[in-house]
This record gives C-alpha cells, sequence and structure tokens, in this order.
C-alpha cells in the first residue's frame, strides 16, 4: 500500500512559521531556549529557532539532545535494535529559561520523558514546553505537547514517517501500514524492507 501524504513540503514549512508564532505569543523569547531531540527533532528545533529569532529580533539559544540511555527500553531491546549514540549539545545555561523541547512525532510520550529527565541533567528551566510537527495520539504517559503542527489519528498498526530536508532531501510526513514502530527513536531511522533508509517514524 502506498504511503499516504498528510504533510508535504510546503505544509510543513507553513506548519513551522505557524508554531513559531505560536511560541512567541506565549512564550516570549526572553530567556527562550529551543532544544531538538535527536534525531529529527534536533533540524526542526533548528528551524523554529530561527524563526523566532526572525520574528522576535531577539538570539535564542539552540541546543540538541540523545536521549539514547535515559529510555526505559534500552535494557529491552534486541542486540541489533540498540540505540545509536549521538552527542547532546547544550551549550549555555539551562537554568531560569523557559525551554521548548522539539520533536518531530508525539506517541507513547516515552522519548519526551526521556528528554526531560536529560535536560534537567543540564540544569533546571523554569518551564519546559512541548513542540511537536505530528501528534499520533496513544499516550502511554500523561503528557500534552503545548504546540502541535497536525493531530494525526492513527492505528497502532500504521507507522508515521518524517522526513526532513537536512537528513532525508525533502520535508514530507507520511502514513503508512506496517509494524507499529518503537522509535527507532529519537535515535535511528525506520527502514523499509529492502533495508534502505525512510524517514523517521514515531518518536515515542
Amino acid at each position: 500500500m502506498q504511503d499516504r501524504v498528510v504533510l508535504d513540503a510546503s505544509d510543513v514549512r507553513r506548519t513551522l512559521v505557524r508554531i513559531a508564532h505560536e511560541i512567541v505569543e506565549r512564550a516570549g523569547a526572553e530567556e527562550l531556549a529551543v532544544v531538538g531531540i535527536h534525531r529529527r527533532g534536533a533540524p526542526l528545533a533548528a528551524r523554529l529557532r530561527d524563526q523566532v529569532a526572525e520574528l522576535t529580533g531577539h538570539e535564542v539559544p539552540l541546543g540538541a539532545l540523545d536521549i539514547s540511555f535515559y529510555r526505559d527500553d534500552v535494557g529491552l531491546r534486541a542486540a541489533d535494535a540498540q540505540p545509536v549514540v549521538r552527542a547532546s549539545e547544550i551549550e549555555f545555561a539551562v537554568d531560569g529559561r523557559t525551554i521548548v523541547l522539539v520533536d518531530d512525532v508525539l506517541y507513547t510520550g516515552r522519548t519526551v520523558r526521556a528528554a526531560i529527565e536529560a535536560l534537567f541533567d543540564y540544569g533546571r528551566p523554569r518551564r519546559v514546553q512541548l513542540a511537536v510537527l505530528a501528534d499520533r495520539g496513544h499516550r502511554e504517559l500523561p503528557l500534552r505537547p503545548d504546540y502541535v503542527g497536525k493531530n494525526l489519528p492513527t492505528a497502532r498498526d500504521e507507522r508515521v514517517n518524517v522526513s526532513v530536508e537536512e537528513l532525508d532531501g525533502r520535508d514530507e510526513v507520511t502514513i503508512a501500514r506496517g509494524p507499529a514502530a518503537t522509535d527507532a527513536g529519537a535515535n535511528g531511522d525506520h527502514r523499509s524492507a529492502g533495508g534502505a533508509p525512510v524517514g523517521r517514524g514515531e518518536g515515542e
């Protein structure tokens, strides 16, 4: 079955501009920082940061988090499904700031829980907000995003694939039938049957 496109490149651009305006309206730019969750949350965070900086004229710190060892399922994964570790990049003081965490897809909430835990290892922010490009539901933890690009009601046997220009050569969000993702996570790509990388699916 062919993947169903729910956001094309122009949709993704418009969505990020809208989210940036919402961030400015609700959080302002004073003591604000934007932090992306590896992998596809990081380039989305960079775009949002640039949009917010352009709208406000303020320099907005940007960071990226790797949450590989903060997940609560690392020890339960098969050896060939262990996460790829990437460096976290938080080069600013977290204490007292409003931090907007950015991920591509919100699913069970476990990736976000891990990201919050990782973030607090760097300091104590005044508040943490969550921005996601897509929310597919099926939450297992009591988490709700503050900024949502698109709500995507899905079945558990569907897969949400996100492609971003910086990593995949295009911006696109699609829904496909397939095994439910377990978050190749903020750390890897879902792969097609032939082994070729496809856009990352749901960040749990």
